[in-house]
């Protein structure tokens, strides 16, 4: 990967920044003719962009890519320019009595350059959504990928300069100093998708400059399993959210809380479902590699702190015949196919139920009373996501009701993130603002308020010299409101 010069980077957001300023507004026709050179981008490039992925993970299936991002994207787009003329529409608001027959309405305005630092874990599609709300937003757009998936950065930044003018669209690499400076400049808005201890000081940063921020964050993503819950078929769909890019994604659940009584039958479940999606780990192009060795030590410490402190690790392992590891040259991450571990008995002492797993490893524990289940959600910071289980609408709504998170799937995991209609966000550590969808081309205008007078108005009326006639005319007013 080739570091972009600091230098230069201010540059870049220098043009980017009076670009904006000559131009305050930008045409509808201008933002859907840059999100079409958006999606030709991502249709001719695509194989591209999976290989660069597949090359930072050095195990990680081109159709895995193709699903968790680049399908994405392309749903955001088609979304967008479906509905990107009416939500670019002045929006109308109803006047009140006492200020007829004045009018009013909001514009929707682009804020100006919006900065993007995006993450390792799904990095095309993490880099490039929220690019699509501030593009169809009328937004110039500076893109920090991360440091940990050089290719796919690299790639990422060919592809932009080929298809955008720098100032409209860029993609700038480096390191963590990188990152730091990007979160330093003055944008009007800029994005941050990753850990919460990051998130933190792009929040410092952004802060000097006033620039509002959306943080998306991670944390403690729990499913719930209620009594009358299908124990097989939710252990499937946790399984395939769990072990999706081997559990290196933001809304994986991240521990289970299970009915007590039922935790054999559920590992049984979990156990079948895992041999039906993934019947061997090492070799298997489905089943992604853990992203560096680093990572991978992580994990394995934390299993390590937990099995000393009295936790039952069940490990895993491939269907019996299944086939043998290829040669470690086929590719490097290989060696970093985590097998799956259902962990047993774990506490609030543990590394692994006091930090975001991200990785295969789930822990499950054992509630007495749905009550239970709540009041250990409710006792740590508010996570991302909360999977709930079950049949029966009246607990649904309790949890829903009880609980705060960033977003809920019920009996599913993930897919709530895929629905363009439904804002995608954290809330509290978790991270604030939302994005996709019309929530997403808010996020990124500026909505201004408009009052126009009409030549008829009375306003004078209320002007001093008060008197008797100001006190009529408030008398009035006062039972018109």
């Amino acid at each position: 990967m080739r570091a972009t010069l600091p230098d230069d980077i201010r540059h870049v957001f220098e043009l980017q920044r009076q670009a904006s300023r000559a131009q305050p507004d930008t045409p509808l026709t201008l933002r859907r003719e840059r999100l079409l050179r958006l999606s030709k981008l991502i249709d001719e490039h695509g194989p591209a962009l999976a290989a660069a992925v597949q090359a930072d993970f050095g195990m990680r299936s081109p159709r895995l890519t193709e699903v968790a991002d680049l399908f994405m994207l392309r749903a955001q787009l088609a979304h967008t320019l479906r509905h990107l003329a009416r939500w670019c529409r002045r929006t109308r608001v109803r006047t009140p009595l006492f200020l007829l027959p004045a009018r009013g309405w909001i514009e929707r305005q682009p804020l100006g350059v919006v900065g993007v630092i995006s993450p390792w874990n799904y990095p095309v599609q993490l880099a490039l959504a929220p690019v699509i709300d501030a593009l169809a937003a009328g937004n110039r757009v500076m893109l920090k990928p991360s440091e940990l998936t050089p290719h796919t950065a690299a790639q990422l930044a060919s592809l932009v300069a080929q298809f955008f003018a720098p100032d409209e669209f860029c993609v700038v690499q480096g390191d963590a100093a990188t990152a730091a400076l990007v979160a330093s400049l003055p944008f009007d808005h800029l994005v941050f998708t990753g850990s919460t201890a990051v998130g933190r000081k792009v929040a410092q940063a952004a802060a000097a400059n006033l620039t509002p921020t959306t943080l998306e964050l991670g944390g403690k993503s729990p499913a719930i399993i209620d009594t009358d819950c299908d124990l097989r078929e939710a252990a499937l769909k946790i399984v395939h959210g769990k072990l999706l890019n081997a559990g290196q994604t933001c809304i994986a659940p991240d521990y289970v809380m299970l009915p007590r009584g039922s935790e054999a039958a559920f590992a049984e479940a979990y156990r079948a479902a895992v041999a039906r999606l993934f019947p061997y780990f090492e070799g298997n192009p489905d089943y992604a590699a853990i992203v560096s060795p680093r990572h991978l030590a992580r994990l394995r410490t934390m299993l390590q702190q937990a099995q000393t402190l009295g936790a039952e690790l069940q490990v895993l392992q491939p269907v019996p015949g299944s086939p043998a590891p290829p040669p470690q040259g086929i590719g490097d991450g290989v060696g970093r196919q985590m097998a799956p571990v259902l962990v047993f008995g774990a506490t609030p002492a543990m590394q692994l139920m006091q930090e975001e797993i991200f990785g295969p490893v789930l822990p499950a524990l054992s509630y007495e009373r749905l009550d239970d289940a709540i009041a250990h959600i409710n006792a740590g910071p508010r996570p991302l996501a909360l999977y709930w289980f079950g049949r029966g609408e009246a607990a649904r709504d309790d949890v829903l009701r009880r609980t705060v998170s960033g977003g809920v799937c019920v009996n599913d995991t993930l897919l709530h993130v895929a629905h363009d209609n439904l804002p995608f966000g954290g809330v509290g550590d978790s991270g604030w603002g939302a994005y996709h969808g019309e929530a997403g081309f808010l996020r990124f205008s500026h909505q201004k308020s408009v009052l126009a007078q009409s030549r008829w108005a009375q306003g004078h009326l209320l002007y001093p010299p008060y008197g008797a006639r100001f006190d009529r005319v408030m008398a009035l007013l006062r039972r018109l409101v």
